[in-house]
């Protein structure tokens, strides 16, 4: 297990290709994926091994620093979502029209046995704080420059 960052709570780790079962059962409450475009729709275990976790894995190779990560729970240690901070670019939905190229994402899914506990708020500021954001060539979204 490669660890990225830890905060008081939460383990952020990358991702290993045996995390297929934890993403599938995290997409497979209807309520997680609620307000995602694979709303309505049973989560698929072979795409999530042959397209998903490989997508994932690649950050790690291709972006020092930006990547999506496991999110583990320290006192249980058990899988609670993930995060992603990665440049906008990789978002199948970006559009040039709308979003600079150098933008970057920041997002989360969480079980909702993790949601009301501040894991989402506690793990997105680690990420800028951790990251340093004004070091790296890409800025966050909100302003123009």
């Amino acid at each position: 297990m490669r660890i990225f960052l830890e905060t008081e709570r939460l383990i952020l780790r990358q991702f290993t290709n045996e995390d297929a079962g934890n993403l599938f059962e995290l997409d497979s409450d209807p309520e997680v994926i609620r307000f995602t475009s694979q709303a309505g729709q049973p989560p698929d275990y072979t795409v999530i091994q042959t397209q998903i976790l490989p997508k994932f894995l690649t950050y790690y190779e291709k972006y020092e620093g930006y990547g999506v990560w496991a999110a583990m729970e320290k006192s249980s240690q058990e899988f609670i979502g993930w995060f992603f901070f990665r440049p906008a670019v990789e978002a199948s939905y970006f559009n040039p029209a709308l979003a600079n190229p150098t933008d970057i994402e920041l997002g989360y899914r969480l079980r909702k046995a993790a949601w009301g506990k501040g894991y989402a708020t506690e793990g997105a500021r680690a990420l800028i704080v951790n990251l340093n954001v004004a070091e790296f060539p890409m800025r966050l979204n909100g302003g123009d420059g």
